[in-house]
């Protein structure tokens, strides 16, 4: 008896309820599958299926022996592709989720020279500040800034980003630059949606020391181009990514406050569903996001 085979057809009996069905899904006849549990029970020695003309039934030991059944398929299963996996070519949809700026300004230049390389990919590609439930949602692969508190994914760092905390020329000079981060509740903070917390920033002082400030501010949005625009137009100050406000920096639009201060560091990250094989395809991609991100100009540094 090829266990193996059998443990997949009493697997595909209990989830679709009948050896007929089980039986046209495995290409197999129903008198063939219904011996391969035969013998699977003359193996263990019990008995799984109660069977009954109108229906069947898990056995106590039934039950048990298929609650192990499928994580120790799925393992099998995901072993046989990453031992094919060298050989795979990328090929297929690939469904890329990513926030709004960071994917305009580094994941959207990459698309054009993989699709090149790779002619058997198509890529579809949502832009959202929102934190996409990728398994929910159906994507295999999200690039994120921050850290994931999702069990149900697995996260490669691909880089860094600091936060910096800015503010206009103009601003500084009606209202002063703040000398401490616990001066900054003195100030008109711009809030983004889904920084967690949302009011509070920390920082690291030259001596190591952690400071946690409450803020507070008359803007608040989910997206943080506007926020820095907003910054640049004298609103408030921002706290934002490196990589969004690096530009209004260099042309003097921004200019950095606390500089004795280092804002929080965060990882940016590929994720993908952690029960899913690895394809060819993400590998690839994940790939060339890892080879961008570790250069300088992408880290923002």
């Amino acid at each position: 008896m090829d266990r193996f085979s059998a443990m997949q057809t009493f697997t595909r009996v209990v989830d679709l309820g009948s050896f007929a069905k089980a039986a046209e899904r495995l290409g197999l006849s129903t008198s063939a599958c219904s011996r391969q549990i035969a013998d699977l029970e003359a193996h263990l020695d019990t008995r799984l299926l109660n069977r009954t003309t109108r229906r069947l039934s898990l056995t106590e030991a039934g039950r048990a022996f298929h609650e192990r059944c499928g994580p120790f398929l799925s393992d099998m299963e995901e072993a046989e592709q990453a031992a094919h996996a060298g050989r795979e070519k990328p090929r297929g949809t690939l469904r890329v989720t990513t926030s709004v700026n960071f994917g305009l300004r580094y994941v959207t230049p990459l698309i054009g020279p993989f699709l090149q390389k790779h002619p058997d990919v198509r890529i579809d590609v949502s832009l959202s500040d929102r934190i996409v439930d990728i398994v929910e949602e159906g994507f295999d692969l999200a690039v994120r800034i921050g850290e994931s508190r999702s069990t149900s994914v697995i996260a490669r760092k691909l880089g860094e980003s600091k936060m910096i905390p800015c503010a206009a020329p103009a601003y500084l000079k009606k209202h002063g630059a703040p000398k401490t981060p616990a001066q900054l509740t003195e100030h008109n903070c711009l809030l983004y949606e889904y920084l967690s917390p949302r009011h509070e920033w920390r920082f690291t002082g030259a001596d190591g020391r952690a400071h946690k400030v409450r803020v507070s501010g008359n803007m608040q949005t989910n997206n943080g181009e506007l926020l820095a625009n907003a910054a640049a137009q004298g609103v408030g100050v921002c706290c934002e990514p490196d990589f969004l406000v690096a530009a209004h920096l260099a042309n003097g639009s921004l200019k950095r406050v606390l500089p004795d201060f280092d804002g929080m560091v965060t990882s940016i990250h590929a994720v993908y569903p952690s029960r899913r094989h690895l394809s060819a395809k993400v590998r690839a991609f994940t790939d060339v996001l890892a080879a961008a991100f570790a250069r300088p100009a992408v880290r923002g540094k």
